[in-house]
């Protein structure tokens, strides 16, 4: 296991709201910000950039544009052109200026929960109402799409359906004839889909992570993709983020709803996009293995010493959705293990419908600490079954 992750970061003095929104005492296993140090050629990266010492206006950034073009060429066979690609200052930016782009009075928006929370918010922004395709669980707690629902749920007024893959909570990176089926209905009622994928290099071995819009043209014709490096290279606080629209009108559509109101990113968190693509992959390749190693020991003691909480093995992402339901709880488990095991996770109930009883857990941590998250977990359920 690569030993690089296994380095204690103090970042309680880095204006960290992961570490500081909580007391001291609470370890923070929660928002989806991981506690390792960026690859080294991107921290050399930005040190070359700052110490340049003049800090104006970004202009657009082609060389970016360029290993997005060739990144996307080599790992997924996607041909996509300079002009398809439009600069956001974040994802959730992004899907809230997609929504804007194409909502209509009386529109609906289609949603799978449980799901990331700005989704939730994300139609009446727009002035849209929210349309629920809940996820189904299997028998032993394995999450699948509802077709015949998703179906029923799209009527003359649906405008956009927004796509979480790979999927936050649930961790499942969506088969390829899983979203050909969502695209095919999307396609035949006229919905423009919008795809985010910002866990999209986060993907466990066994899986693969599929574009929706790589899959055919009349795909990418009707889809909004977003994307971006900060998840997966540890840099969300620099806001560099991306979409890709590959239908000439749609992405005008876009660039309108972004007139005035956000321009595209900023000059350090081009600097360490660029870096990240152009020499970040060995060091994924390492945290990748680390992240595998951490799900499987979280699994693998949950089953052990916790075994009234249920894990399904994420597929990817480095977050983990535990099902609390049967730990015999008198109130919310967020709220259980937050004040009896001092630790913070992401309370289930604000991933909407299906995640009453549930808690999400950032593993994208240093073995000692997730150690230290399990063993207080352990100890508060131990008295309670005392």
């Amino acid at each position: 296991m690569p030993k690089l992750f296994d380095r204690e970061i103090d970042r309680k003095k880095s204006d960290s709201i992961k570490w500081n929104l909580y007391d001291s005492d609470v370890l923070p296993m929660w928002v989806a910000d991981m506690d390792f140090a960026a690859p080294p050629t991107v921290i050399q990266a930005l040190k070359s950039r700052v110490e340049h010492g003049v800090f104006g206006y970004a202009g657009d950034p082609v060389e970016l544009r360029r290993v997005i073009i060739d990144r996307l060429a080599e790992k997924y066979g996607w041909s996509i052109k300079t002009e398809d690609i439009v600069f956001t200052p974040g994802v959730v930016v992004g899907f809230n200026i997609a929504a804007q782009a194409v909502s209509k009075p009386g529109g609906e928006l289609i949603i799978q929960p449980p799901v990331y929370p700005p989704f939730f918010k994300t139609g009446s922004y727009a002035e849209m109402v929210t349309v629920e395709n809940p996820l189904i669980q299997d028998g032993d707690g394995y999450y699948r799409i509802n077709f015949n629902d998703f179906e029923q749920k799209i009527t003359e007024k649906t405008c956009m359906f927004l796509l979480c893959n790979p999927h936050n909570p649930v961790g499942r990176v969506f088969k390829r004839e899983e979203l050909e089926r969502l695209a095919e209905i999307c396609l035949r009622h006229n919905v423009v889909i919008c795809s985010d994928e910002i866990h999209g290099d986060l993907i466990f071995k066994g899986h693969q992570h599929v574009p929706l819009a790589s899959i055919s043209p009349d795909i990418a014709n009707k889809t909004i993709t977003l994307m971006a490096p900060s998840k997966t290279f540890n840099i969300a606080g620099l806001d560099c983020s991306f979409a890709i629209i590959q239908n000439k009108e749609l992405r005008e559509q876009y660039l309108k709803a972004m007139k005035g109101i956000t321009g595209n990113t900023n000059m350090l968190g081009i600097t360490a996009a660029l870096a990240a693509y152009q020499t970040g992959d060995p060091w994924l390749e390492d945290l990748m293995m680390y992240l595998q190693d951490n799900r499987d020991y979280l699994k693998r003691t949950l089953d052990a010493d916790m075994p009234e909480i249920k894990m399904v093995l994420p597929e990817g992402t480095y977050l983990a959705w535990l099902d609390c339901r049967q730990a015999g709880l008198k109130e919310a488990p967020y709220d259980f293990f937050l004040k009896n095991a001092r630790v913070a996770f992401n309370n289930g109930d604000a991933f909407g419908s299906g995640g009453k009883g549930f808690v999400r857990m950032n593993f994208g941590c240093t073995r000692v600490t997730l150690n230290e998250a399990l063993n207080r977990m352990k100890l508060a359920l131990q008295k309670v079954k005392n």
